[in-house]
């Protein structure tokens, strides 16, 4: 794969990432039901030796659980190594229960629990997770901290998650921004309006997670899929995995199996390629269960839709009444 170069690093990355999130496995709030740990090893393999360079995870999957497989999947791997990202101030209690925490002694700590589980001297990309809920000063302290932990040689480059425009302005006051990650596929565009431009603006990379929509937009989600989930999968909470939005996101899910027959590609390619048309967005963040789904998907970055196929979806989610391009 080529490579793209994120925001203010070193770091040179291929369009897709691998996503750690569903590979931690079940037992948590935000999990995608169980999950083999010899699939996800497999499907990471997989992923790296098809190009990708790169691995985001989190602290909170699976309550450390993904970091482990992470490390485990790479002691495995004879090939080069790819980076790896995670992220922090998610915390969570005995019985695993998550909260935010900002301060800098616990921000400290998370770094050094996720140094150990991942087996790493240094961490290529640490995000903060989500910002404050009541939008305060816990930004600027955990941005501090950060940056400090950047000096110290801790982790190499410092980024962060789920920021609003105002937020990323906050935080490159105390120190350069190297990544956002934000949500973004054709059915969640709200980031077009103010937060890519100021990405784009302040040089800030951007890696968007979930571009097929929490396995939405894969092809293979189906009403009974849908109607099946486990209850610790969180999708089973989600109003768009249900009736009447499901309808149409399945039909715009056929749309999209249209376009991607043309081109001897599945939907979940197509959705990706989508996202990736963006000259905002440096990566994807795309997530597998196994190497099948690895094969699946992972060539997407080598995939681009022609300006007519991508009038034509909008044209499609339009006419349905979802996602709209944001003014």
């Amino acid at each position: 794969m080529n490579t793209r170069k994120l925001g203010n690093s070193d770091l040179h990355i291929t369009p897709l990432g691998f996503g750690a999130w569903a590979i931690g496995g079940s037992g948590w709030e935000y999990a995608w039901g169980p999950q083999e740990d010899s699939d996800s090893i497999a499907a990471i393999h997989r992923a790296l030796e098809l190009g990708v360079n790169w691995i985001d995870t989190a602290a909170a999957y699976g309550l450390g659980h993904s970091e482990e497989i992470v490390a485990r999947a790479l002691k495995e791997w004879r090939g080069p190594r790819p980076c790896v990202f995670t992220k922090c101030v998610l915390r969570w209690d005995a019985k695993g229960n998550i909260s935010m925490n900002f301060s800098a002694d616990s921000i400290r700590q998370e770094c050094e629990d996720s140094l150990r589980r991942l087996q790493v001297e240094q961490i290529d990309l640490y995000q903060i997770h989500w910002p404050p809920r009541d939008n305060g000063p816990g930004l600027e302290e955990a941005w501090q901290t950060l940056a400090a932990l950047q000096k110290e040689g801790k982790v190499r480059w410092i980024g962060v998650s789920n920021f609003n425009a105002a937020q990323l302005e906050r935080a490159q006051k105390i120190a350069p921004v190297t990544s956002l990650q934000p949500p973004y596929s054709i059915l969640r565009r709200a980031i077009e309006s103010d937060v890519l431009p100021s990405a784009r603006q302040l040089c800030i990379g951007v890696i968007v997670y979930s571009p097929m929509f929490s396995g939405m937009l894969t092809g293979g989600m189906t009403r009974e899929r849908a109607a099946a989930l486990p209850p610790d999968d969180f999708r089973s909470r989600n109003p768009e995995f249900k009736e009447p939005k499901l309808s149409k996101n399945l039909a715009l899910v056929e749309k999209l199996r249209e376009i991607g027959a043309r081109h001897r590609r599945g939907p979940g390619e197509v959705a990706i390629a989508w996202t990736l048309r963006n000259p905002a967005v440096t990566g994807a963040i795309v997530g597998a269960r196994s190497a099948k789904q690895v094969d699946g998907v992972m060539r997407a970055g080598e995939f681009h839709l022609s300006t007519g196929e991508i009038a034509e979806i909008d044209s499609f989610t339009g006419a349905l009444g979802l996602a709209k391009a944001a003014s």
